[in-house]
């Protein structure tokens, strides 16, 4: 999975076709002609609103695709000061980690395009985040 291109509308049309779901019911769902639909699926991103639509519809949360590539290629903040002003939107401590992003970040690590410093680095994981990954993993295949 590439988080760092993500072509929205492809992603769609495969879990519509995963899922079987006709083209008249997505019609009915949305209020749209099949010739609207089949835009949105060659569009690169869409409208939040119509992403939740999407989200429901075919049960899948695509906004984790985004939240993903927020993980793995966001600039780390500034400061910590900026992170400690209060804020009116809630604050998320954790970064969610899918078992995609966990084996794309293994994968780095054995296939040797990066060592275990340059992924905690490049990514900003915890050091002891990935040798629980590495430790879990590793006798999950054994």
């Amino acid at each position: 999975m590439n988080f760092k291109e993500i072509h929205i509308g492809q992603m769609v049309e495969t879990k519509v076709a995963e899922n079987g779901i006709g083209i008249s019911r997505i019609c009915n769902f949305f209020k749209s002609s099949e010739e609207e639909i089949k835009k949105m699926y060659l569009q690169d991103n869409l409208p939040t609103d119509i992403l939740l639509k999407w989200s429901k519809l075919l049960e899948y949360d695509f906004f984790r695709l985004y939240s993903q590539h927020l993980i793995l290629y966001a600039p780390p903040a500034a400061t910590r000061e900026k992170q400690d002003k209060s804020s009116k939107l809630p604050q998320f401590r954790k970064s969610i980690y899918t078992k995609e992003v966990i084996d794309f970040i293994l994968e780095q690590i054995t296939t040797k395009e990066m060592t275990k410093t340059q992924v905690i680095e490049h990514y900003r994981i915890p050091k002891t985040t990935l040798y629980k990954w590495i430790s879990k993993y590793e006798n999950s295949e054994n």
